[in-house]
């Protein structure tokens, strides 16, 4: 009796213990006796959250009284992706930035020179309308291809930073640039990354727009899908006459605000000219089409094709709207008139007399050209004078210094291109894996059967059983010679 009675008496004393603590905070938590790991991957990249007790609750970033605490921690969300993963990494003023890729299918030819190609159109220094930073972005595979011939294994890919300049950014080493990611940077890791921007500066882009170019390729081999971005939009300025079907890269590339009507993109340019000049910035709109598209990509609910890819857009720099086919004009219609009627084209084909939808209904493609706009802000670094806060919280004047694009949308051309065939390329492989692993069970018409057959079947593929579309497989002699052995 005496022994149960001091057992309730200690049950009693731990009780109240617990009620007085929690009358005095409800920040702690109830204690967890055991919090195994839980691993969840993302299309951003793995995710690892552990929970942990811990004997401290932290306020203002110090430890005050014992308790217990929830502790979650993220690998940062570096990776985009599923089948066909891409890793970024590195910073605007550090030595380098770059990219891992994984997934890309072995035997496919890649030289560097194709890479390069795309991180010309994106590097700066190309004209008055962007940043003066001399950098040629020069790019080094670095693993992953043997004799130009991938191997199926990551491709790593690195630009070396050669101009840096971080005593320009002297002025913001307290104090926060306005509608900048200076504070919400300090806010989430508590350190200042100010040269640059770190990981937030646009120079991280490398890394997808060189991924971008392998994606690129595949899908062209694939399907023959072809992905053409242009500026739409520079403030005021729009240009509403471009045939979104006949368009050329030639036509984008023909002018520095990379618009391909010629008369609208004068004015665009004397836009950006008007700003520049008295240290300001301005914002645009890239539009963006895929042609070709096989139909069936995507899926019902949670990975719609256009979710995806307005996940992927919306981890651009500077990005703030997203749409798709007719976009928030169809809010204004009605379905009468919105709706895109069926229809056989003589080669009996099924397709759509209009194209509001965009390309894609039901989050699926439809086999119509997808049509996507992406809303870029202003650049929020700017010479001008604003008024800002120290990370002491002292409010001050600032006249930031400096190399920025006083407008980013012509160097984001080829960042919306990339981050779109990123998506694209993960569908198809998607679909390849689940729909074509017990046969011929894909899509519906025949679309997709003919250029990616059931893996069973390898020896039935076009161009001489390459799958692919020409990346032949290796024969047994070749295994047995080892062609592309390099020991």
């Amino acid at each position: 009796m005496a022994s149960r009675a001091s057992t309730q008496a200690f049950a009693n004393a731990v009780g109240a213990r617990r009620d007085a603590r929690a009358s005095r905070s409800t920040a702690v938590v109830p204690k967890v006796l055991s919090a195994p790991m839980a691993r969840v991957n993302k299309s951003a990249g793995s995710f690892i959250a552990g929970a942990r007790l811990a004997s401290s609750r932290r306020v203002g970033g110090r430890a005050t009284e014992r308790g217990t605490r929830l502790v979650v921690t993220s690998s940062g969300a570096n990776s985009f992706g599923n089948f066909f993963k891409v890793t970024t990494f590195g910073e605007s003023h550090g030595g380098g930035v770059g990219c891992v890729i994984d997934g890309v299918p072995p035997r496919m030819p890649l030289t560097q020179e194709e890479l390069q190609f795309e991180l010309d159109r994106r590097r700066p220094g190309q004209s008055r309308i962007t940043t003066p930073r001399n950098e040629f972005d020069t790019c080094e595979i670095l693993s992953g291809t043997v004799n130009n011939i991938t191997t199926g294994t990551p491709i790593a890919v690195l630009v070396r930073n050669k101009d840096q300049r971080s005593g320009d950014y002297s002025e913001i080493s307290v104090a926060y640039r306005p509608s900048h990611a200076d504070a919400t940077y300090d806010y989430k890791y508590g350190i200042r990354a100010i040269a640059g921007g770190g990981r937030s500066s646009a120079r991280e882009t490398i890394g997808r727009v060189a991924a971008g170019a392998v994606a690129k390729k595949i899908l062209k081999t694939v399907a023959g899908v072809e992905i053409l971005a242009f500026v739409s939009g520079v403030r005021d300025v729009q240009a509403t006459n471009v045939d979104l079907e006949t368009f050329t890269m030639a036509d984008v590339e023909s002018n520095i605000v990379r618009c391909p009507d010629q008369e609208v993109a004068v004015r665009m340019i004397a836009a950006i000219d008007e700003v520049r000049v008295r240290g300001d910035s301005c914002g645009g709109v890239v539009t963006c089409v895929m042609r070709n598209v096989p139909k069936g990509l995507g899926a019902p609910v949670f990975s719609k094709l256009e979710a995806d890819l307005a996940s992927a857009m919306m981890s651009l720099p500077a990005t703030k709207g997203f749409t798709v086919g007719s976009g928030f004009e169809g809010t204004m219609m009605t379905g009468s008139t919105h709706n895109d009627e069926f229809y056989c084209d003589k080669d009996g084909n099924v397709r759509t007399r209009t194209n509001r939808s965009g390309g894609i209904q039901g989050g699926i493609s439809n086999g119509e050209t997808i049509v996507i706009q992406v809303a870029f802000k202003p650049t929020s670094t700017i010479t001008s004078k604003q008024m800002t806060v120290t990370r002491e919280k002292v409010e001050s004047e600032l006249r930031a210094r400096g190399r920025h694009d006083p407008c980013v949308v012509p160097r984001a051309v080829p960042m919306v291109e990339a981050m779109a065939a990123l998506v694209l390329v993960d569908h198809v492989m998607q679909q390849q894996a689940q729909n074509h692993l017990w046969g011929d069970m894909g899509f519906a018409g025949g679309d997709i059967e003919d250029i990616l057959p059931p893996l069973a079947d390898t020896s039935s593929r076009a161009n001489n059983g390459a799958p692919f579309g020409g990346f032949a497989p290796m024969k047994d002699a070749d295994v047995e010679k080892n062609a592309y052995s390099e020991d």
